[in-house]
């Protein structure tokens, strides 16, 4: 008589239980990464063709920092009432900001349209984080993530080529109007999960306050850039922004995050510092390479697409590497190779301006090298974070995580767009100065990274094998 063992099929992230959510989420993401790759190479050919140069870091900042009450309301909402709430209201906030900047027939409606975009934005990335826990399995978690970093290849190849077309022939606006319908599409299949999961059980309290301190912390980064290009009186009340920022954004991070406290809220720290150094330095990337090196902007655009690519590849080696790279370790790498590439990119543009015939190839090859970093230890902190929360507080530690990167981003631009308008003023190049302290703030992450390696680790998956690391996901970008 013989015997034969039967293994039931092993369950993955497109099995039929799965397959709709896990599309609807990858395309979500796609379309964003899109978004975000499209708007960093065409923000040039926009600010000419708006006449808003003036603007033009506060054309970044501003879905950053408006990204921060979206965060925080998200959230909210969710470990309230489950993720369906803010993420309808996520879609329909996102793709309002897009028609908006698509019909914008000033610099200040466009920027206006990046602050509606960027608020639904950061609904959307927090209920991203939230609707992973809820749905999938721990062991299926990381290959989730891991589809997100996949979500921004094919943007990063194509994206910056096809916006720089479409801007040279129907035109800049069709960019962002072009995106609206297939967000839909995406809707479709992740709204029916969002409306099958319960509402949590056991509510955290209503926390409004944070919602006023996020909307105080958000407008404070964005008067921060608007009063910092003046002089006199203006600066005086450009510094009190600076400390409402402060002030705003303590309650929405754990105790000890400005502060350097070990573990978690060094985590957070330094997520934040990654992002404000590495996205100040590529929200000027395109532009210098056009300023400093005349390309066009589909050969500028070329440094995002070596970056999308680098960053995915090395997020899968960070996922791949599990447990036998520490977070710890990844956090000190990644935010070591960060710093030495951004100092590269101000060495080398410094050189340019000082008449040294550097060809375009070493900034670009210093940028994609910083992204080595970013991918290694950008989405460990996402799996740190997660392995910390629980169903009381993951939607408070998601918001956190987010809110630390939109917002230090938001701030990082909104320094450099003063630092350049301070350079001009003063007869400098503003590209070396912009560039230096996207360097300074990546000196920051470093420190930061190195207390954060106390973080607790995630144990091991439900199969026996190690945890992969969580892969950019950027669902907003918002970036």
């Amino acid at each position: 008589m013989s015997t034969s063992t039967t293994r039931e099929p092993r369950e993955r992230i497109l099995s039929p239980s799965y397959a709709a959510t896990t599309i609807g989420l990858f395309s979500l993401i796609a379309f964003a990464a899109f978004e975000s790759m499209a708007v960093t190479t065409i923000m040039p050919t926009v600010a000419r063709g708006l006449d808003g140069f003036d603007h033009y870091a506060l054309s970044f900042a501003a879905p950053f920092a408006s990204g921060v009450v979206g965060m925080v309301a998200a959230g909210m909402w969710a470990d309230r009432r489950g993720p369906l709430v803010p993420l309808v209201a996520s879609l329909v906030t996102f793709s309002a900001g897009l028609v908006v900047c698509g019909t914008a027939s000033s610099m200040e409606v466009f920027v206006l349209g990046r602050i509606v975009q960027g608020l639904g934005g950061g609904l959307l990335t927090v209920v991203a984080y939230v609707l992973v826990g809820l749905v999938y399995p721990a062991r299926l978690q990381a290959a989730v993530f891991a589809s997100f970093a996949a979500a921004w290849v094919l943007p990063a190849l194509f994206g910056p080529g096809v916006a720089a077309l479409v801007a040279s022939t129907v035109g800049w606006r069709w960019v962002f109007l072009g995106i609206v319908a297939l967000v839909a599409v995406a809707a479709a299949l992740v709204t029916p999960t969002a409306r099958r999961q319960p509402v949590p059980e056991a509510p955290g309290a209503a926390t409004w306050g944070r919602l006023g301190w996020s909307v105080l912390a958000a407008g404070a980064v964005l008067a921060l850039e608007l009063l910092g290009s003046g002089t006199g009186w203006t600066l005086v009340a450009a510094g009190g922004a600076f400390a409402l920022v402060v002030v705003g954004l303590r309650p929405l991070l754990p105790a000890g995050t400005l502060t350097g406290g070990r573990g978690l809220p060094s985590v957070i720290a330094t997520r934040g510092l990654l992002a404000a150094s590495f996205f100040c330095a590529e929200a000027y990337i395109v532009y210098v390479l056009q300023e400093r090196w005349d390309l066009s902007p589909g050969q500028a655009g070329v440094a995002l697409t070596l970056v999308g690519v680098v960053w995915a590849s090395s997020s899968q080696a960070s996922s791949r590497l599990g447990e036998r790279v520490s977070h710890g370790a990844a956090f000190r790498f990644g935010t070591s190779v960060v710093l030495v590439g951004i100092a590269a990119i101000a060495l080398v543009v410094w050189l340019r301006t000082h008449g040294t015939d550097v060809p375009a190839v070493a900034p670009i090859a210093a940028y994609v090298f910083a992204s080595i970093g970013m991918g290694f230890a950008y989405p460990r902190t996402g799996v740190a974070m997660l392995a910390s929360a629980t169903d009381e507080d993951r939607g408070f530690n998601s918001s956190a995580l987010t809110v630390a990167d939109s917002l230090g981003a938001a701030l990082a631009l909104s320094v450099s767009g003063i630092a350049y308008a301070a350079a001009e003023r003063a007869g400098l190049d503003p590209f070396p100065v912009v560039y230096l302290l996207a360097v300074a703030i990546g000196a920051v992450g470093v420190l930061a990274g190195a207390r954060a390696a106390a973080a607790p680790r995630s144990g091991a998956v439900a199969d026996g094998g190690p945890p992969p690391g969580l892969p950019r996901d950027q669902a907003a970008d918002t970036r």
